[in-house]
């Protein structure tokens, strides 16, 4: 036999061996325990405030019981517990961590049109706080390493899943979710990689056109805005009227367009996107670059596309403003909260150093808030795991492409990143229409099964491409 020959016919039994090896789940029938799973932690009120995620823990606790999966409880508060449960490995490779929040944010009962608790299936999905953020992605995590377990899958690095608490506030001064264990507990969670949420498998028209990897985010950066003046009777305007003073401020600082930076995640992400895009939105993407296009492109995105607007800039929004107590007394101090969500590089104090310029008024004071998350360089796009997550998304939705996205909010891997971790965030599959009404924090979340399922999927492909014993 020709050299040739024999050596496509090594590579096709080489590749036909391997495939034939791979642990093989029964899809159809893990989809009945996955939704009695999700259903059941979606059932359980962890609204944050007061938390009580130990309520979950216990649940997970005993699934994890009965298929001899050994965990341990870290709990700084008896009824805000984590859970941190493991899959040892051959220690050959660095460990991955499985991350997921079982606190949510509260609800206003009375504008749900179901029980915000009651994990209702109804019209092919499940309603409820939290089946989007984040208990899509604890089931998930469970089902995961029920999987690895159940099919004895040989592992070349330990697989740790976390419940964590406290996501919805992970840096108030009483945290008791990823900053405690972080500070007390890291041996326990160091890892090389890690998953968690803030991505999506973008939908449209029933179509998946691309699955979206956070690799990086924003970083949540408040301030106040202080302006003082002379208090005095309402019927005697004044010219240093501290409530004129501050709306001028805020008018400024809200007209202010910082300047335009593209990191390594971002410039990739529009670069991507105009392959699978039509002309006139890939002319967009691409014309970022151009000097002579970007600020009409800017424009379009701040009138029609909030989302890509922000991640081109540090921004900023007023979003809160005191002043005065009576209707007929000129106060003598007035206050504007800005909610700054800055690039992972930006110079905060250079920043703020800026916006005093933009103001220019000594009647106003800007005073930061304490740091809250911590902000760390986006995580690598030429990893074995950033790979990994690119064939998953091939094997799934073969019509589609990877792409690394910037989240404009906060996740808890900005605490794992500024650890060394190489983080992304995955996430279900949403229609763009859907997501905007039905997603994160809304009064009428909810997860489509489908998506759900397929998230369990996606993460099985991709953990057991970098964690599986070759």
């Amino acid at each position: 036999m020709p050299l040739r020959s024999c050596a496509l016919t090594l590579a096709v039994f080489v590749t036909l061996s391997a495939h034939a090896a791979e642990p093989v789940v029964d899809w159809e029938k893990a989809r009945a325990e996955t939704l009695l799973h999700y259903q059941s932690i979606v059932r359980i009120n962890t609204s944050n405030p007061p938390g009580n995620e130990t309520l979950v823990v216990n649940y997970l606790k005993s699934v994890l019981d009965r298929e001899g999966i050994g965990y341990q409880v870290f709990a700084l508060e008896p009824n805000r517990a984590n859970l941190v449960a493991r899959l040892k490995g051959n220690g050959r490779k660095k460990p991955i961590l499985i991350l997921g929040h079982t606190d949510t944010v509260g609800v206003q009962r009375e504008k749900w049109p179901v029980d915000p608790f009651g994990a209702v299936r109804k019209d092919g999905y499940i309603w409820g706080r939290g089946t989007t953020d984040n208990k899509d992605g604890v089931a998930a995590g469970l089902m995961l390493v029920l999987h690895l377990k159940r099919l004895a899958v040989p592992l070349d690095r330990d697989v740790i899943y976390v419940a964590e608490a406290s996501e919805e506030s992970s840096t108030s001064p009483t945290n008791v979710g990823i900053d405690y264990l972080v500070k007390e507990h890291w041996p326990d969670i160091e890892a090389e990689y890690a998953l968690a949420e803030g991505g999506f498998v973008h939908s449209e028209n029933g179509r998946v056109r691309f699955v979206e990897i956070a690799a990086t985010e924003k970083v949540p950066r408040r301030a106040r805005l202080i302006a003082t003046g002379t208090s005095g009777h309402g019927s005697r305007p004044r010219r240093d009227n501290a409530i004129v003073h501050l709306s001028t401020a805020v008018s400024r600082v809200a007209n202010w367009r910082p300047p335009m930076r593209l990191n390594d995640v971002t410039r990739t992400f529009f670069e991507r996107l105009a392959t699978i895009s039509p002309p006139e939105e890939a002319a967009r993407y691409n014309g970022l670059v151009d000097p002579q296009k970007t600020g009409a492109i800017q424009d379009y995105f701040a009138n029609h596309d909030l989302g890509k607007y922000s991640i081109l800039r540090t921004s900023i929004s007023p979003t809160i403003i005191n002043g005065g107590f009576r209707q007929n007394v000129i106060p003598s101090q007035a206050e504007a909260m800005l909610d700054i969500r800055a690039l992972p590089d930006e110079d905060m104090t250079a920043f703020y150093a800026e916006m005093g310029r933009i103001i220019s008024d000594p009647a106003v004071e800007i005073l930061p808030a304490a740091p809250g998350r911590p902000s760390a360089p986006p995580s690598r796009l030429d990893t074995e795991m950033f790979r990994a997550l690119e064939a998953a998304q091939r094997r799934l939705y073969p019509g589609a492409i990877t792409v690394p996205g910037m989240v404009t909010g906060s996740t808890d891997l900005a605490q794992l990143r500024a650890k060394g971790v190489q983080a992304y965030g995955v996430g279900p599959r949403f229609d763009e229409a859907e997501f905007a009404e039905h997603g994160w924090h809304s009064d009428v979340e909810r997860l489509s099964e489908d998506s759900l399922y397929g998230l369990v999927q996606f993460m099985w492909y991709a953990v057991l491409e970098v964690a599986a014993a070759k």
